[in-house]
């Protein structure tokens, strides 16, 4: 988790969802991880109508930044919490256009499945 490998595979998987609701996102996601074991990991997700791009490090225009700890983003990439639970009991800080987030929170509901996913394959 947190690899180039997993980035990848996870856009793999969310660029092949047959969701159409995720076809009509238009959202650039950044996520920090603090306290991960390799230290505090960036990376970001850009979804484009169907297609979704990321990479490792910070986006230059992410429209929403999510941040939180590593046991955190286990949780949520095990399916074992979701955003907005993560956000509700504090575990999950988010910061950047909350309007364009909400338009576009399929995005969120696309992300745990695909984690999920990606974690039962390997």
């Amino acid at each position: 988790m947190l690899s180039k490998d997993w980035l990848d595979a996870l856009c793999a998987t969310l660029s092949a969802s047959d969701d159409h609701t995720v076809r009509a996102i238009q959202l650039t996601v950044q996520q920090v991880v603090t306290d991960a074991p390799s230290g505090e990991v960036a990376y970001w997700l850009a979804f484009d109508h169907g297609a979704v791009t990321g990479d490792l490090g910070r986006a230059a225009n992410a429209d929403v930044t999510f941040e939180m700890d590593h046991a955190t983003a286990v949780a949520l990439a095990g399916a074992e919490l979701n955003h907005q639970a993560a956000f509700m009991q504090g575990m999950l800080k988010v910061t950047g256009n909350m309007g364009k987030l909400l338009q576009n929170q399929a995005a969120l509901t696309a992300l745990g499945p695909a984690m999920s996913a990606i974690a039962n394959d390997g």
